[in-house]
């Protein structure tokens, strides 16, 4: 692919950063499945914990997925905290597609 101006690349765009915001977004396997569960729970979500259950994949392998999603802006906080079985406070992460519907329930 060009980079100069008024040369585009095969793909008709004027250079690699364009033609990188243009692909559709990429996921890998665990982050495919990690918002695939995520998003099937809709409102309520999914701690990394509860995620990694869904899933089948531990933990350690699945939080840094979701870092991932959110940095994608894939998936959001909820505004939830839950326990997890070593008693500590994590966040429920839900699918950015519930975000307006999770407004609508937190002005009620």
């Amino acid at each position: 692919m060009s980079a100069r101006p008024g040369h585009p690349g095969r793909d008709g765009t004027e250079c690699p950063q364009e033609a990188a915001e243009a692909a559709p977004e990429r996921l890998g396997r665990l982050q495919r499945l990690s918002r695939a569960a995520i998003s099937a729970a809709a409102l309520e979500g999914l701690t990394a914990h509860e995620t990694s259950l869904a899933t089948g994949f531990d933990r350690s392998a699945i939080q840094p997925r979701i870092s991932e999603l959110r940095r994608k802006g894939m998936v959001i906080a909820s505004g939830q905290r839950r326990l997890n079985p070593s008693g500590k406070s994590a966040t429920a992460w839900i699918a950015s597609e519930y975000a307006d519907a999770l407004s609508h329930v937190l002005v009620r």
